[in-house]
């Protein structure tokens, strides 16, 4: 008996692995399906019956609201798996929601049911989740991508942005829209940009110096049409005179860079480019004037602004977008070292003006100095913007909302806050004045870098249009505008399709902006 019972045990083991796997191939194949709801009249969809999913949820009688989410099973061998999203009580109301707002209850819906696919667990890697993307199919897909990305570089289960990986690591979801649309593709390409903005953020200092950034951004550019990337050294720059930017570099042994990208997109090549410079400063200790010990590791996000253009030029390159555009990005450490600039010394810009350096952690506006003279002289463009962590007074006077911008013009400001709403990655303009100049002038030098605790952002703001050649003009002037991202750099509390962590803030606007120049 015992001999025959010890027979049995393997086929009868066999037979239930065997259902075992039948059942997770069943439902790896499977999709799961994502359908945003009115919840005032759902209608049915991509092979969903979404009224009656829906009427099968206890109801308090009232709308549910945006991003309400549910998940509904049918049997266990079938795998199926449909998540409903709540589009709110008012989204039926055509006349009361309309246009941003619009969109952005798409977005929030969508990455709410995206996020309550992911409390399924390991179990659904690899499954394809097909989005009922009519409502918005851009908004859809870029909320579902941004509401995906999660950083880690743990090493179980293995992480995708490990740079160890000797193959890469697939997402763990993969979305397709129930009706293909140009739209829904030019939203993934927005997703990937702003993506690629918060890896590049994330990484740590050790992981991303100058020149693993620059080798990155290379691989990224490669078989993009009409692009070329420059990657200049020291030597190149300290031949420019590039003397504030080279000062912040003297403290640490790692290398400096300057990133050129080059997008020819415009019918004519030889057409005035549109100019973006983004601050990468790859860690900031702050100098000799160095930063208190606590949440110094967030410094490794002071390259957001380079990570935000660059990130944008990509995904400006890829859309094909007829614009000519230069990206320029000064990037480099700011330690403590023998060699470091000392409070107190005076540094003559590219320009020629001499800069006192008063305090060394204010050391972006350096950097941007250089740059943003190189490219208003160099390219004569007539709209150069710059994206920079600047100021802790921005995070102070508008928190994580909005990105504070200073402009010289009114018809860049409106475009830029247009394109801001209809991402929903919001700016705020802010007082450019020379009333605050007495403030950055009280040094011995032409300029100070700092200008006291009042309007700090204010004064940091006026210091580099001092560098933006063309700006004062009576007839014709540099549109320039300078977008402090210190506060939106970074999320503290998670959204629906935006996590805690860095944000890649800036990018997807900046595309949009780019856009809108191009049509």
């Amino acid at each position: 008996m015992l001999a025959r019972l010890s027979l049995r045990r393997p086929s009868h083991l066999a037979r239930r692995l065997s259902h075992r796997a039948r059942l997770n191939t069943t439902m790896a194949a499977n999709p799961i399906y994502l359908v945003p709801v009115d919840p005032t009249a759902p209608q049915s969809t991509a092979n969903v019956d979404a009224p009656t999913l829906w009427s099968s949820v206890p109801s308090s009688g009232k709308p549910a609201k945006v991003g309400t989410s549910h998940l509904f099973f049918s049997s266990p061998a079938a795998g199926d798996i449909t998540v409903l999203s709540s589009l709110g009580g008012d989204f039926g109301n055509t006349n009361k929601l309309k246009g941003d707002a619009r969109r952005e209850v798409v977005r929030s819906a969508v990455g709410s049911a995206v996020n309550k696919v992911k409390t399924l667990g390991e179990g659904i890697n690899g499954r394809t989740v097909v989005v009922d993307a009519q409502d918005d199919p851009h908004a859809a897909a870029v909320a579902a991508h941004l509401a995906l990305y999660g950083f880690n570089l743990k090493t179980e289960p293995p992480s995708r942005f490990n740079p160890n990986n000797k193959e890469p690591i697939p997402d763990k979801l993969n979305f397709k829209p129930v009706a293909e649309s140009t739209q829904w593709d030019e939203g993934v390409t927005y997703a990937y940009a702003q993506n690629l903005a918060r890896t590049l953020t994330e990484l740590p200092a050790n992981l991303m110096t100058p020149t693993i950034f620059t080798e990155r951004i290379k691989s990224e550019f490669t078989d993009i049409p009409n692009t070329e990337i420059l990657v200049r050294d020291e030597a190149w720059a300290a031949e420019k005179g590039m003397r504030t930017f080279l000062s912040v570099t003297q403290g640490t042994s790692e290398p400096a860079k300057f990133l050129e990208i080059h997008y020819k997109g415009a019918a004519d090549k030889d057409a005035t480019p549109v100019v973006l410079v983004g601050k990468g400063i790859t860690f900031d200790s702050g100098g000799i004037s160095i930063k208190p010990g606590a949440g110094m590791k967030l410094m490794r996000g002071d390259m957001g602004g380079a990570a935000a253009v660059t990130s944008a030029a990509w995904a400006i390159a890829k859309l094909q977008l007829p614009v000519n555009l230069v990206v320029l990005t000064p990037l480099c450490e700011n330690m403590p070292g023998p060699s470091a600039t000392k409070p107190g010394d005076v540094i003559y810009a590219m320009n020629g003006k001499s800069v006192e350096v008063d305090n060394t952690d204010a050391e972006g506006r350096l950097i941007l100095a250089d740059a943003l003279w190189y490219g208003s002289t160099e390219f004569k463009p007539k709209t150069i913007i710059d994206v920079a962590t600047l100021t802790g007074a921005m995070d102070i006077a508008l928190g994580e909302v909005f990105t504070g911008v200073f402009t010289n013009s009114d018809e860049l400001w409106e475009s830029l806050d247009a394109a801001g709403k209809r991402e929903h990655d919001r700016f705020w303009r802010m007082p450019l004045s020379d009333d605050y100049a007495p403030q950055i002038e009280r040094s011995n030098a032409d300029l100070c870098n700092v200008g006291g605790r009042p309007a700090g952002s204010c004064t940091a703001a006026l210091f580099l249009k001092s560098f933006v050649s063309g700006v004062s003009a009576e007839e014709n002037p540099t549109q320039w505008a300078h977008l402090d991202i210190a506060g939106t750099m970074e999320a503290t509390r998670p959204g629906a399709y935006q996590a805690a962590g860095m944000t890649g803030r800036g990018t997807r606007a900046l595309v949009e902006w780019v856009r809108g120049q191009a049509a």
